[in-house]
């Protein structure tokens, strides 16, 4: 146990001391500055290259992705059934269901799935 954490905390603290280093010692050039201007065909933009983003969206987003995740958890479900009984089988599946449910009541009643106004 004691040679894991160490051998655990001597990467970290290597990998932490390379990437101070690195970061010392790089040459900083003006171009570098020119890299995080956006670009359009040689040219100067014309507008803001930031376009306003819609935080519903990116709300609708994100809960889809924990549910595709959790959906992805349930469906190792089915090959266990061969190796459960019934009863702990549809136990765990109702109570995990059981979760989800909460989860998708609970963005319901925050509004966070109405997408009008």
């Amino acid at each position: 146990m004691i040679m894991t954490s160490l051998f655990i905390f001597t990467a970290f603290f290597l990998s932490l001391l390379i990437m101070i280093l690195s970061s010392l010692l790089a040459k900083k050039t003006i171009s570098d500055l020119e890299k995080n201007s956006p670009f359009e065909c040689g040219f100067d933009p014309k507008s803001s290259a930031r376009l306003p983003f819609s935080l519903r969206f990116f709300l609708i987003a994100v809960i889809f992705l924990i549910f595709d995740v959790e959906i992805t958890l349930l469906l190792p479900l089915t090959t266990i059934l061969q190796m459960a009984n019934i009863f702990s089988w549809c136990f765990t599946g109702l109570c995990f269901l059981f979760i989800l449910l909460i989860g998708l009541y609970y963005e319901w009643q925050s509004g966070a799935l109405d997408w009008a106004d």
